[in-house]
């Protein structure tokens, strides 16, 4: 049984000999990322609640971070008791996919070969999240619930993020 030590006396060679190390050598060992700040996912809700109120629906808009963690949570006064962990759960799985989520209930129909990721935990493949995105990178989700559709909801959620497009594009 070899140790660490010999094991990688043995492996150090061969890397330096292969095309592939020079890369991995060359690469950074971190990486930068931009984040949504707090204010910025408050101001895509806030807009996302005031399109839904004038369009005459009570919901709950959840807007999370790129790992899907919650950042926003607005639930107006009518707005079901359902609606904040739908609208949750949207916005999650629209940032953990990278994809909007009516696109996702398409792709997951069943039958089709992605039909299986509508059984994982959290996912809701149905129209109201959306991924906050700037200049091809991810920033987030947000996810709408309490409107009486999918495209409704949709609808409020690209008013959240048109809301913020100026002040999150790089």
């Amino acid at each position: 049984m070899c140790s660490r030590l010999a094991m990688a006396a043995l492996l150090l060679p061969a890397c330096a000999a292969g095309p592939w190390c020079s890369a991995a050598a060359q690469a950074p060992a971190t990486y930068g990322l931009r984040l949504l700040t707090p204010e910025t996912a408050l101001a895509a809700a806030q807009a996302a609640l005031a399109h839904c109120r004038q369009a005459g629906y009570q919901v709950t808009v959840a807007v999370v971070d790129r790992s899907g963690l919650l950042q926003v949570l607005l639930r107006d006064r009518f707005a079901g008791a359902h609606t904040p962990e739908v609208a949750t759960r949207k916005a999650w799985t629209a940032a953990s996919f990278r994809v909007a989520t009516a696109e996702l209930a398409l792709q997951t129909e069943a039958g089709r070969p992605m039909s299986g990721l509508r059984s994982a935990p959290g996912v809701l493949a149905v129209g109201g999240g959306r991924v906050i995105e700037a200049a091809g990178s991810s920033l987030g989700g947000i996810g709408i619930s309490g409107a009486p559709s999918g495209e409704a909801d949709d609808a409020c959620a690209s008013a959240g993020i048109q809301a913020i497009a100026d002040a999150i594009e790089f």
